[in-house]
């Protein structure tokens, strides 16, 4: 993906390119190097924090703790990072993330 590219749930998923605006599904994170897991119509409620994504990441039953269903939404996480989006968003707005594509 070039560039990478996240996006809500109703964005299409795949290579991104600049003409093609598809959100990576295959994102891994440099500082943890752990896979970041998505999860369509949801959003993470506020008091997530890092020991809670250390403690739980990838354990869903124990993620659903602070997931807030929201439809259109698409939550993201790593180990050590969190987002949640509604709108297409390239990767290198947002300067705090490690997240590289994994290659499809």
């Amino acid at each position: 993906c070039c560039p990478v590219y996240l996006g809500g749930s109703s964005s299409p998923s795949g290579i991104g390119t600049n003409t093609s605006k598809r959100t990576c599904d295959q994102l891994r994170c440099t500082a943890c190097d752990f896979r970041v897991s998505l999860f369509n119509d949801y959003i993470w409620d506020q008091s997530c924090d890092y020991l809670f994504f250390r403690n739980n990441m990838p354990e869903l039953s124990k993620l659903q703790a602070k997931m807030i269903k929201k439809k259109g939404a698409r939550a993201y996480a790593c180990q050590c990072s969190w987002r949640s989006i509604a709108e297409v968003t390239d990767l290198q707005t947002d300067q705090q993330l490690r997240w590289v594509c994994g290659k499809h």
